[in-house]
């Protein structure tokens, strides 16, 4: 049985089950290398006119219906129309989290309350054991950042294995594992 897919809402954001009608707002922010650049060798660069419709026509919606991607829209609470970012879950091995966030809302908190409420969903209503999450050496202090605001209880631990991003950086591998139970309960401030 595949979990629904729910809204979530935070102290300052409103994560929407990712839609096709978010391709225009993404397509007009995602395709610069200050974002993309962060991410894994699967994202390709340069990013195609049409990337972010494909990518969610072809691969996440279709993936989300089959019960093995969960991806959401960011967006500030504030101003709910707004695309400002993007985050999911994967069920692959190895790589389990994914996001992006315009670098005009990065340095706020905001992608920690995203992570925390996703991870949440992960641990608590998917019943994973493990999180597994990619992330560029140059991201290394801001994943600390991100760990520690979902892992309250020091459940989550830090493991780094490099490999390439097709030759422009290098991106180590890190695991965040659950070492008995779901995450710190109250991460979540609605569903």
């Amino acid at each position: 049985m595949t979990a629904s897919i729910p809204t979530f809402t935070t102290a300052q954001l409103i994560l929407r089950p990712l839609e096709v009608d978010d391709a225009d707002a993404i397509q007009a922010l995602f395709p610069r290398w200050e974002i993309v650049r962060y991410l894994t060798h699967h994202v390709p660069w340069p990013y195609p006119p049409d990337g972010a419709l494909s990518f969610i026509r072809d691969s996440a919606l279709p993936a989300m219906r089959e019960g093995r991607e969960w991806h959401w829209s960011i967006r500030l609470a504030g101003a709910p129309e707004q695309l400002i970012g993007a985050i999911g879950l994967l069920d692959r091995p190895g790589d389990n989290r994914g996001f992006w966030l315009d670098p005009a809302h990065q340095g706020q908190g905001l992608m920690s309350e995203a992570c925390a409420a996703v991870t949440g969903f992960w641990f608590e209503t998917l019943e994973r054991p493990v999180l597994r999450v990619l992330k560029a050496v140059a991201n290394v202090a801001r994943f600390r950042a991100r760990r520690n605001a979902v892992d309250r209880d020091h459940r989550v631990g830090l493991r780094v294995r490099p490999s390439a991003h097709r030759g422009l950086g290098n991106h180590p591998r890190r695991m965040a594992r659950a070492a008995s139970g779901p995450p710190a309960a109250g991460l979540l401030n609605g569903k």
